[in-house]
């Protein structure tokens, strides 16, 4: 069930209806989902995934979207942000996976936009897809590279905008959060009339770390780990203001007890859907409306952000069920304390 099921209210902002990404309109998010064994006696196990996240129904390469990236700290195997913080425009999928998995994801990923836009690398330039990654080895045969191209092709078919598949789903198959089951995570606030949306692939911290007191020892092979944060918005935001919403995001983070450990990659990715670029137009100059700088909103903005983020980490732990991966390892579920 989701955290706010069990009674915890995070945050004063109200919640999106479905209290997902998805509540930002048109955005739209996909999983396939890895499970089962690679061999006969089962020591080897495909405990994966990919997740896809959409900001648009349309074209993403025809119609690029405003977007940034923030690094908390840099232990991470991403593709495509250095183009997305020199240009701020996102023109694919953001797509999510395990670290092994990013070059199929990518190369997947790739092959469906191509497919799209035969013009790329033909009359026109080429593109950049956007995959962020984390280590799913303690259950999955990572090693084994389970997640092939076509799985990526799946993810972005499969996208809606539909309630979003939460804990062991998609590319969060294989993670662990704090020593329990971790994964996939989303929530969302409502701000005036705009939406701030936010889905994670938690993988990090130790069980003593963590701020939810839970009921039961996790583990401690996994506690360096990572967290990949995505996060979507309708408010019309420069992508300098997006990197700015995005820094916020670590506060959600370390409020559950991440510190920030030095073998975590901690990323966000956010992009606006308030605008549409569009990659042919051969106008000098382009205009847009963005929120100003002093406005009270920005500060909503902010909080919401941190917020969500927050709600987003729990949810892949309340979503989440005990999984069994490689090796006959096992990853119990969260139990909170019953005083909580």
């Amino acid at each position: 069930m989701k955290i706010r099921e069990t009674g915890i209210k995070i945050g004063r902002l109200l919640t999106g209806a479905k209290n997902c990404i998805t509540d930002v309109n048109g955005v739209m998010v996909g999983n396939v989902t890895l499970d089962y064994p690679l061999d006969e006696a089962g020591n080897e196990y495909a405990c994966t995934g990919v997740t896809a996240i959409l900001p648009h129904k349309g074209n993403l390469f025809k119609e690029k979207v405003t977007a940034a990236s923030y690094v908390i700290n840099g232990f991470g195997k991403t593709t495509g942000l250095v183009q997305v913080d020199e240009l701020g425009v996102l023109e694919s999928p953001i797509m999510l996976t395990n670290t092994f998995g990013v070059p199929a994801v990518t190369q997947g990923t790739l092959e469906y936009m191509l497919g799209e836009n035969p013009e790329i690398g033909e009359t026109t330039g080429t593109i950049n897809i956007v995959v962020g990654e984390c280590n799913d080895s303690y259950l999955n045969s990572i090693r084994l590279f389970p997640v092939k191209p076509e799985h990526a092709v799946e993810a972005i078919k499969a996208a809606s905008e539909e309630h979003v598949g939460e804990g062991a789903v998609g590319a969060g198959k294989g993670m662990v959060c704090f020593g329990y089951k971790g994964g996939i995570g989303t929530s969302s606030r409502t701000i005036d009339e705009f939406t701030i949306g936010c889905l994670v692939l938690s993988n990090f911290g130790k069980t003593e770390e963590f701020r939810g007191y839970s009921m039961a020892e996790g583990l401690s092979e996994t506690a360096d780990g990572s967290i990949i944060i995505v996060l979507a918005t309708d408010a019309p935001l420069s992508d300098r203001q997006l990197r700015r919403v995005a820094k916020r995001c670590g506060i959600g983070l370390g409020r559950t007890g991440s510190h920030y450990s030095h073998g975590s990659g901690d990323i966000v990715i956010a992009f606006s859907t308030a605008h549409k670029i569009d990659h042919f137009s051969e106008s000098m100059v382009e205009s847009r409306v963005q929120i100003r700088e002093d406005h009270p909103i920005m500060n909503k903005l902010f909080a919401g952000a941190a917020e969500a983020a927050e709600e987003a980490i729990l949810n892949s732990l309340s979503q989440a069920e005990t999984t069994k991966g490689r090796a006959g390892r096992v990853v119990e579920k969260w139990i909170m304390n019953k005083e909580e």
